[in-house]
Order: C-alpha cells, then sequence, then structure tokens
C-alpha cells in the first residue's frame, strides 16, 4: 500500500504551478484582470489560466462587494469545485462593504460563509498588489497552509448555520427549485 502523504510536498508544488482560475467579477474588482491576463503582467507564466468552468477550478477569486444575491452564487460556485480548492478575496469590499459599508444590502465578512485564504486589502488594488496575493496564496499552496477546504469541510456547520441566518433554512432547495425546475419535475414523476 502505497502512502500517498510522502507525495504531498510534490502534489503542492505542482498544485502551485498549474493552477485555474475562476473569476467572480461582482463589482469594479473585475476591471483589473485584464492586465493580469495580458502581456504586462503576464499571468499565465506562472501557471495559471482563467477558466469559466466552476467543477475544475483551484483558485477562485471574488473581485468586489457582495450582496445576499450573489453570495448564493458564491456559495453554490465554491462548493461545485473539487478539493483542494483556494479562495483569494480582492479588495476591501468582500471584507467589510468598502465603500458600500453602510448599503443594506451589502454582505460585511464573506469569510463568515466560505473560508477566505488571502485577502488583498484596498479599493481597488492595484494588479501589482493582486500579483502579491496571488504569489502569497503559491506559497501558501506549497507549504499547505492554504488549507481553507480543510476548515470549511470541519466547521461546515458553523458555515451552514451562518448561511442559513442570511436566507432562511432550505434556501438551497429553494434555488434548486428555481434554476433547475426541469430536474425537479423528474423528480416528482419517479
Amino acid at each position: 500500500m502505497v502512502d500517498w502523504r510522502l507525495f504531498e510536498p510534490l502534489f503542492n508544488y505542482a498544485r502551485k504551478k498549474s493552477l485555474w482560475i475562476v473569476s467572480f467579477c461582482t463589482g469594479c474588482g473585475g476591471i483589473e484582470m485584464p492586465p493580469l491576463m495580458t502581456s504586462r503582467y503576464d499571468l499565465e507564466r506562472f501557471g495559471m489560466i482563467p477558466d469559466p468552468s466552476p467543477r475544475q477550478y483551484d483558485l477562485f477569486l471574488i473581485t468586489g462587494y457582495v450582496t445576499p444575491k450573489t453570495l448564493k452564487r458564491i456559495i453554490i460556485t465554491y462548493e461545485m469545485a473539487p478539493d483542494p480548492k483556494y479562495v483569494l478575496a480582492h479588495g476591501s469590499c468582500p471584507l467589510n462593504g468598502g465603500i458600500y459599508w453602510d448599503a443594506y444590502n451589502a454582505i460585511k465578512h464573506l469569510d463568515k460563509y466560505i473560508p477566505v485564504d488571502v485577502v488583498i486589502a484596498g479599493c481597488m488594488p492595484r494588479p501589482e498588489a493582486v500579483m502579491d496575493g496571488i504569489q502569497k496564496i503559491m506559497e501558501m499552496i506549497e507549504n499547505g497552509t492554504a488549507d481553507g477546504w480543510k476548515r470549511y469541510k470541519e466547521n461546515y456547520e458553523w458555515y451552514k448555520k451562518n448561511q442559513d441566518e442570511l436566507f432562511g433554512e432550505g434556501w438551497r432547495e429553494r434555488e434548486a427549485r428555481r434554476w433547475i425546475p426541469w430536474l425537479v419535475d423528474k423528480k416528482k414523476e419517479e
């Protein structure tokens, strides 16, 4: 029997060098993404590639303010991804609402609902700051300290309680009925 934990440093190095990114651009932070991907900063030289599929990404970028409506999609997108997965909050809006701190519909603490591994402060952080944040998360992946996906599993009841307090119990089922009625109707037929 092979003890795969022996290969964990090698796996972490490979994970660090082949990150697939899903960007959830909810606000002005999205405008900082094109410079990162184009020739000036050339994020692909680190082995990163933007990938719109939530079922295949490793790094989840949340780049702006979060409302209850978008938080539902963020949680669902986060839970769709395979483990290990990492979250990078981009700008002060996901942390404390940023300039929307007193708005009734701005979520103030994203980390109450999903684990956040690295936060880039600022409104709006420049591409250099985003590059620093990405390099920090790459270091954390290599040394095994980017463990938000483990914390989410271990403390799932706490995260779920916070989600249910905001949306009400059974919100996942209500969302599923809303977005995939053909599946719900098919189950009724069976």
